[in-house]
C-alpha cells in the first residue's frame, strides 16, 4: 500500500467510526458553534434562483438543509460525506424536519457524480481530508457546470486556532500515545496557507480564485464543554478508549486549560479560517474522468 492510500485508509477508517459517531453525538453543539459558517454559505447559495447544490463534506447535514430550507422548491441540494454514521443522521434528520435534500455516502475524490450536473459548491470545513486534494477538485470541476461558483470555508493554521489546540497541548504530558499533527497531511489545518489552497485549485481547473482571512467569534454552551473535549479532536480519541482513572486526570486537566473561554454559561473563542471562492470556466474543465 502506498502512501496516498495509507492516507485515505485512514482519514476513512476515522469517519467511517470513531470520529463520525461522536460528531454525531455532538451535532446540536458543532452547529451552534459553526452557525455564522452556515449563515455565509446559505447567503452563497441564495443568490441566484433554480440551483443546483453540492455540499461537500456535509457531516450530519446542518448547512444543506439550512440551504433546501432558504431554496425551497426552486433548489436541489444534495450532501456527500465520506462518513456512514453522519449520513444516516443527516437522512434521519432530513425525513424529521420534513426537507427535500439528497444525501448520498461518497468519497468525492473519485465519485462518479453526473457531469455538469452543480451550479454551486459549497462546504463548511469539508474540504481539508482529502488524501489527493488536486484529484478531488478536479473531480468536483468535472461535476460542475460551466461558469459554476465554488465556495468553501476552511482553517487557517494551528497556530491562529489556539482554543483547537489547548486540549492536546494540556493533554501530552498525561498521554504519551497522543499523535502528533502532521504539517500538510489530510486534517482539519491541511489548508493553513493560502498559497497551496491557490495551487490546489489552479491545478484542478478552478479560476477566478479569491482567498480571505475571516475571523469569526464562535459560541456554544459552556454545559457543553465537557462532551466535546471528551468526544472530538485527537484527545477525545484516545479518551474513547482510556481506562476510567486516565480519562477522569485528563478531563481534569483538559477542563481547566480551558478557563479562559469560558465566559458565564458560555465558551467563546475566534475561528480563523479562509473564505474561499472560485468559479469553473468554460474552458477549463478536466478531462479526467471520474475514476481515473
Amino acid at each position: 500500500m502506498d502512501v496516498t492510500q495509507r492516507a485515505e485508509s485512514e482519514q476513512a477508517a476515522l469517519w467511517r467510526g470513531r470520529s463520525g459517531r461522536a460528531w454525531v453525538e455532538a451535532q446540536a453543539p458543532l452547529d451552534q458553534m459553526f452557525k455564522p459558517f452556515e449563515d455565509l454559505l446559505v447567503k452563497a447559495a441564495c443568490t441566484g434562483a433554480g440551483r443546483r447544490v453540492l455540499d461537500v463534506g456535509c457531516g450530519t447535514g446542518g448547512t444543506t438543509l439550512a440551504v433546501a430550507r432558504r431554496l425551497g422548491a426552486k433548489g436541489h441540494c444534495t450532501g456527500a460525506d465520506i462518513s456512514d454514521p453522519m449520513i444516516a443522521a443527516a437522512r434521519a434528520r432530513a425525513e424529521r424536519e420534513d426537507i427535500t435534500a439528497r444525501f448520498i455516502r461518497a468519497d468525492v475524490q473519485n465519485h462518479a457524480f453526473e457531469p455538469a450536473s452543480f451550479d454551486l459548491i459549497i462546504s463548511r470545513f469539508g474540504v481539508m481530508f482529502f488524501d489527493n486534494p488536486v484529484l478531488a477538485f478536479k473531480n468536483l470541476r468535472r461535476a460542475a457546470r460551466d461558469g459554476a461558483d465554488l465556495c468553501f470555508v476552511a482553517w487557517r493554521s494551528a497556530a491562529e486556532n489556539p482554543f483547537m489546540t489547548t486540549a492536546e497541548r494540556a493533554a501530552a504530558p498525561l498521554l504519551p500515545s497522543l499523535p502528533a499533527r502532521r504539517p500538510g497531511a489530510p486534517g482539519q489545518f491541511s489548508f493553513a496557507h493560502g498559497h497551496r489552497v491557490s495551487s490546489v485549485l489552479e491545478e484542478s481547473g478552478w479560476a477566478e480564485i479569491d482567498i480571505r482571512p475571516l475571523d469569526v467569534e464562535c459560541t456554544f454552551p459552556e454545559s457543553e464543554l465537557v462532551g466535546y473535549l471528551s468526544r472530538l479532536g485527537p484527545v477525545g480519541l484516545i479518551l474513547q478508549e482510556a481506562d476510567e482513572r486516565t480519562r477522569a486526570q485528563v478531563m481534569e486537566t483538559v477542563r481547566a486549560a480551558f478557563d479562559p473561554y469560558v465566559h458565564g454559561p458560555e465558551v467563546r473563542y475566534t475561528a480563523a479560517c479562509w473564505m474561499v471562492r472560485a468559479r469553473a470556466p468554460a474552458s477549463a474543465a478536466p478531462k479526467e474522468a471520474a475514476n481515473a
